[in-house]
């Protein structure tokens, strides 16, 4: 087995908590609120966790929403997955909305989003005149069928 990958993380306030995992094996980190905010139906919010990181290069922190929340209330994350890059310092906030019926008390300490770290590729773009061909070829959404 490989060593853990280290995650640099600096707290910024008081109330903000390490991201944890639910299980050994659980590919998303709970990440938690260090700010408390009210969303009426509708209403977005860009909620505080207290924290930055240092990403190793070549790295990047995906927010993805909670199912248990959007489940429940019907409160997700915009912009998901959200990406947060290696060479971000400052604190990572959550865009949060409210597709409910109620509003939705976020408290601090509550379980806002997950977090998937994830390495990524370094590539280059390269123009060319034709694209070789594939079995799908130019077909759109729905092309393979239902």
């Amino acid at each position: 087995m490989s060593e853990a990958l280290r995650i640099l993380t600096r707290r910024l306030t008081p109330e903000a908590r390490l991201p944890t995992r639910g299980t050994p094996q659980a590919a998303g980190w709970d990440i938690y609120a260090a700010e408390a905010a009210r969303l009426a139906p509708g209403q977005r919010a860009a909620i505080g966790t207290g924290l930055a990181f240092a990403l190793p290069a070549g790295w990047e922190l995906q927010l993805r929403p909670r199912s248990g929340l959007a489940a429940r209330f019907g409160v997700t994350l915009l912009n998901s997955p959200g990406t947060i890059d290696a060479d971000f310092r400052g604190e990572v906030r959550v865009l949060m909305i409210n597709h409910g019926e109620a509003d939705f008390e976020v408290r601090v300490g509550d379980r806002i989003a997950q977090a998937v770290v994830a390495q990524h590729a370094t590539l280059s773009w390269e123009l060319c005149e034709a694209l070789p061909e594939s079995a799908r070829g130019e077909g759109g959404f729905g092309h393979t069928g239902r």
